[in-house]
């Protein structure tokens, strides 16, 4: 493996299984000898999960969108310069459920933030780092919240179809734009056959990470 290490990041609609693919892939990687780190956002390190609880918290309704926003990226940068940059200076592959695109498909292509704006306030956030490969689940909204139904839903899961499915045509808008970085991954069917196109595309865009 090179010096630095490969970054892997998962993206979708709620419920699409971003946590048990992510899951799944880590132990694939592993079973292949390479040290992984598996993380999410926003959360990863002990400040950025204090700003998740603030983030998702139903009863926090009254946030207004640029403080969602401003909470966003100071999770992100806690967790990109204390876990993720570290980890991948020391060629380990990090796994993470949800990055900056993200912060496009719900702040930006839902909530209407001016994504140029977006894209230079992320990038003091990251200090300009990008995954190595996205992964993005695609699922209909609908379907995402059928397998959801019965579970408590946090603050984001709480806004209604027409914004979930503005952050799901956000998501296929940058998959457009950055064809060699995100891959869309059709995540309808049982776990194992979703995770079975999620290595396929891993195998395919990284050589099985023999880099």
């Amino acid at each position: 493996m090179s010096k630095r290490g490969v970054f892997i990041s998962f993206e979708g609609v709620e419920g699409a299984g971003k946590s048990t693919q992510a899951k799944l892939l880590a132990e694939y990687i592993v079973e292949l000898g390479y040290l992984v780190v598996l993380t999410r956002e926003p959360g990863g390190t002990p400040i950025a999960e204090q700003i998740r609880e603030i983030l998702l918290e139903p009863g926090n309704a009254e946030m207004v969108d640029i403080t969602e926003l401003l909470l966003y990226l100071a999770s992100r940068a806690q967790h990109v310069h204390q876990l993720i940059l570290p980890a991948l200076s020391e060629g380990k592959v990090v796994i993470c459920e949800r990055f900056s695109d993200a912060t496009f498909a719900y702040q930006g292509y839902a909530r209407g933030f001016d994504l140029n704006a977006l894209e230079q306030m992320n990038r003091i956030a990251t200090g300009g780092l990008e995954p190595d490969l996205t992964i993005f689940l695609n699922l209909e909204v609908k379907d995402g919240f059928h397998r959801k139904r019965g579970a408590d839903l946090d603050r984001l899961e709480n806004e209604n179809s027409d914004f979930h499915n503005r952050v799901r045509e956000g998501y296929l808008s940058i998959a457009r734009r950055a064809p060699q970085r995100v891959k869309v991954i059709d995540a309808n069917g049982s776990i194992e056959d979703v995770h079975r196109r999620v290595r396929k595309c891993v195998d395919q865009q990284l050589g099985a990470y023999s880099i």
